[in-house]
């Protein structure tokens, strides 16, 4: 599960419900039960009043360049398992959280994708209601909604936990989905910049130096402690077999990375496969080009 942003304004609203129809390829389920295809997407959003929404006409902070006006008049939810679970099973999950979540409170519409391995729903929630607070999703709210759609799951027959990224050994946070499109179809100028500031630091000093990789040395020293106490624990009640598989769960977690050196990496990677590959030919004619200009 994951909150990928959410529209500031409407017409940004609108987009997304578009993209997670399929633009009226799919269609939507609303809080009420209701069946939304493409021509009913717009008398959806009218219903949800997101005109009358007061973050539509909050402005910007003056000191905040290039910043976005207005907050969230929405929130983008994804809810996934991995292949190959059931996307029968991941829907029915996905409503009953839905419904205990926000039914009667919130205004939601939601949209079941499995074009790709992994079967996920799109949820988007109206963040204001008449009869409750603004919703506000900070990160103690996310973690419970993880283990509660986690166990929404496993009602299904579905195994599943909630295990954080972190204790998987997995740094990298997930992308916001705007920016994860504009990645995907290569129009990412923020990413650009990034990688072109990353490439000259390497030039320059052949190495990258990113403050944020002493947090993370720090946070996965301090995971590696708690999974080596497991296996402690594991050897005190003599299940020995379990605790040296920890211990190699542990000995293969993978290399600790911030996003600027893991570009770093992929730059290396890719500099090196640019290079032009010697051949055997190439050996014998820089041997013998010395006894032709004796």
């Amino acid at each position: 599960m994951k909150v990928t942003g959410g529209g500031r304004n409407v017409g940004a609203v609108a987009a997304h419900i578009a993209y997670i129809s399929h633009h009226g390829g799919i269609e939507l389920e609303t809080d009420d039960g209701q069946r939304v295809s493409k021509a009913g997407q717009k008398e959806l959003l009218n219903d949800w009043h997101l005109d009358l929404s007061a973050g539509q006409y909050r402005p910007a902070p003056r000191s905040a360049k290039n910043s976005v006006g207005g907050i969230k008049l929405v929130h983008n939810i994804v809810l996934s398992m991995p292949a190959p679970t059931p996307s029968d099973k991941v829907l029915a999950a996905a409503k009953t959280f839905a419904r205990e979540k926000f039914g009667l409170k919130y205004r939601y519409a939601m949209a079941l994708h499995t074009h790709q391995r992994h079967p996920h729903v799109h949820l988007v929630v109206k963040a204001e209601s008449l009869d409750a607070p603004r919703l506000h999703i900070d990160k103690a709210m996310l973690r419970e909604w993880r283990q509660d759609f986690a166990r929404m799951m496993r009602d299904h027959g579905i195994s599943a936990n909630a295990t954080p990224r972190a204790v998987r050994g997995h740094s990298k946070g997930a992308e916001r989905d705007c920016r994860y499109r504009t990645r995907r179809r290569g129009s990412s100028f923020a990413l650009r910049e990034t990688v072109e500031g990353i490439a000259r630091e390497l030039a320059t000093s052949g190495t990258i130096r990113d403050p944020a990789h002493t947090k993370l040395i720090e946070a996965r020293k301090a995971i590696v402690a708690g999974w080596l106490s497991v296996a402690a624990l594991l050897d005190h009640q003599g299940d020995a077999a379990l605790a040296g598989e920890v211990r190699q769960y542990v000995g293969n977690l993978p290399p600790v990375l911030t996003d600027r050196e893991r570009i770093a990496v992929e730059l290396a990677r890719h500099a090196r496969t640019q290079r032009p590959v010697r051949t055997r030919a190439d050996d014998v004619i820089h041997e013998r080009t010395p006894e032709r200009t004796r």
